[in-house]
């Protein structure tokens, strides 16, 4: 019932829509009762002695009744159209609104939540069960209540004609409540299977999709296929499963609403000869029979709609239920204006979903407008750190100050509009190259964004584009080279001009030559700001104020390059004389591989 209360508190906001639905659905109803009463007089009039022998009287009442009959027919055009359409309005409105609300809810979720999550999945979640809703509200909801409206008036039609004979045709009813009781408890979850399937198959071609080009070079096409296969067979199974079940309960509600018609025919041809029910009434309750038993026969439809719907429910319900692991506190600070940039790390311990600990009892200071070099082998945790600061994650025990407020004390928002970020992994949206800068920075002016690609040194490559900043660069900027990507997402950097700059690898991308070029333009950006870099080429560091190295989760070295290498074994200076001979080691390789291939 909690999945039933969810879906439709969404229509809170479509209540005039669903009153034009519904109030069309009780005319239509009182409009579809007068068909048989037509049937009715028409017959008992041609039935009655004493109307035959009155013939212009007789024809007048068909000429009236034929015209009452034309009148419904359109009346009952008009008002299925505005039943249709107002409900559609109404179901597409809240789909609409559940898609808004997921996704809000999925933006407000840490990262950490992402980490064992597929993109494919979370958008069958958004799109494929939030869609179910539009079937229930336009579709479900006002058949169950037409037809309810309809069951109790022919009710109370049946009973006028003859209360006997209406005892008898309910005899069937409680084996339909019984099948819809059998019908619940089982195509629902086979429902919620088809719809995981669904989720599992969107998942594997939104990361097939995504990897085309790996999927090419290795050959894997064949391999992939046969993958995705697998997915495609396992859905169509899903969903024969729950047609199966669904084919099995509309042949038992026809069949049990004909046991109703069967009990008319023979109770009532009975009736019809003790005098007790003339034709005309016996030919009206069967009519009216129909249409009792056709609400009970849509309910099968219907069932079918709301069993999926709920099962979709039950989905978004879980996403939704989800909790907020980053939040903002009730008393959050908003931070106004521009932070001095001062950022403190106090005694600090951080795991992933209560693993080991990935950092413990870091303490480090990062003076204003200061550069700090976070530097270690691969996977010690240099990421993770910077990825604190903007709250990506909270810290397990201890605490990350800004200007001396823990972070933890600051809306989000407020918080990470101090900062700039370029990540080692560029992300860019697929749009043109201007729309990608100014995501920064949506009220920037055309001279702040050419500047900004300026000091990216990004400016001179995306003029001689075809279209220059307004360029299609593709979904997560294909059309671009890899340094083309990293200075773009410098220049989104650059513009959103924020006090404290993160660069994740920033020039992991580039070759040597633009390598320069960026650090050049960095080091004129890095003025006025509190910089946190992360970098393996330990060259692009040494004008750094502090280098921090990290190993084995804590912090074992602190100082410039010029201490740190005055420290006799220390891990900085092993680092650097490792990359110092790495070149010469892989010239040597080349020259060797060379000299092979020319021997043989």
């Amino acid at each position: 019932m909690g999945t039933v209360k969810f879906v439709l508190s969404y229509l809170r906001n479509y209540t005039k829509q669903m009153a034009f639905a519904i109030a069309s659905m009780v005319l239509l109803v009182g409009v579809q009762l007068l068909t048989p009463w037509i049937m009715q007089t028409i017959v008992n009039a041609l039935t009655d002695p004493a109307s035959l022998r009155n013939s212009t009287r007789t024809s007048d009442l068909i000429t009236q009744l034929a015209l009452l009959a034309l009148a419904a027919y359109i009346a009952r055009g008009f008002l299925r159209f505005v039943r249709s359409y107002a409900a559609h309005v109404a179901g597409w409105g809240v789909v609409a609104d559940t898609r808004r609300h997921v996704y809000e809810h999925l933006q407000k979720l840490s990262l950490r939540f992402y980490s064992d999550k597929q993109t494919g999945q979370l958008m069958s979640r958004t799109i494929n069960d939030s869609d179910m809703f539009e079937s229930l509200i336009s579709h479900a909801v006002p058949d169950v209540l037409v037809n309810s409206i309809t069951f109790v008036g022919v009710c109370v039609m049946l009973l006028t004609i003859n209360g006997q004979l209406t005892v008898l045709s309910l005899l069937p009813i409680p084996l339909v409540v019984l099948s819809m009781r059998l019908y619940a408890r089982y195509v629902r979850p086979a429902m919620r299977a088809r719809q995981q399937e669904l989720a599992l198959l969107n998942a594997a071609l939104n990361d097939n999709l995504s990897g085309i080009r790996e999927i090419k070079a290795f050959t894997r096409e064949d391999v992939e296929a046969q993958r995705v296969g697998k997915h495609i067979n396992r859905y169509r199974d899903s969903m024969l499963n729950a047609l199966r079940l669904m084919a099995a309960f509309d042949p038992f509600v026809e069949f049990t609403s004909s046991l109703g018609a069967i009990v008319v025919i023979y109770f009532g041809g009975r009736l019809v000869l003790q005098g007790v029910l003339n034709v005309g009434d016996l030919v009206a309750f069967y009519l009216y029979l129909d249409m009792f038993y056709a609400p009970v026969r849509a309910l099968s439809g219907s069932w079918d709609s709301v069993q999926q719907a709920l099962a979709g429910g039950d989905r978004i319900g879980e996403l939704l239920r989800e909790p907020y692991e980053v939040h903002d506190k009730p008393n959050a600070v908003v931070l106004k204006g521009r932070a001095r940039g001062a950022l403190t790390f106090n005694d600090v311990t951080f795991h992933y979903d209560r693993g080991d600990n990935v950092l413990e009892h870091i303490n480090l200071d990062v003076p204003a407008n200061s550069v700090v070099a976070l530097v270690g082998p691969t996977g010690v945790g240099k990421t993770t750190l910077a990825s604190l600061i903007p709250r990506f994650y909270d810290v397990i025990e201890g605490s990350v100050t800004l200007d001396g407020i823990d972070i933890r004390d600051m809306t989000l928002r407020s918080l990470r509009e101090q900062l700039s970020m370029v990540l080692q992994d560029v992300f860019l949206f697929h749009g043109t190259v201007r729309e990608n800068i100014l995501f920064g920075r949506l009220d920037a002016t055309e001279q702040e964004m050419v500047q900004a690609a300026q000091v990216a040194n990004a400016h001179e490559f995306i003029m001689a584009l075809p279209n220059g900043y307004d360029t299609l660069i593709g979904e997560r900027g294909v059309k671009l080279s890899g340094g083309q990507k990293q200075r773009l997402a410098i220049a989104r950097a650059v513009l959103k001009n924020a006090p404290v700059l993160i660069l994740d690898e920033a020039t992991s991308s580039v070759d040597t030559e633009t390598e320069l070029l960026i650090q050049q333009a960095l080091e004129r950006l890095m003025v006025g700001r509190t910089t946190i870099i992360i970098a393996h080429r330990l060259s692009t560091i040494r004008n750094a104020d502090k280098i921090v190295v990290l190993e084995g989760k804590h912090i074992v070295e602190m100082g410039t390059h010029e201490e740190l290498m005055r420290q006799e074994g220390g891990l900085y200076k092993h680092l650097n004389e490792v990359q110092l001979n790495i070149e010469p080691r892989l010239a040597a390789l080349r020259q060797e591989r060379q000299y092979t291939v020319t021997a043989n």
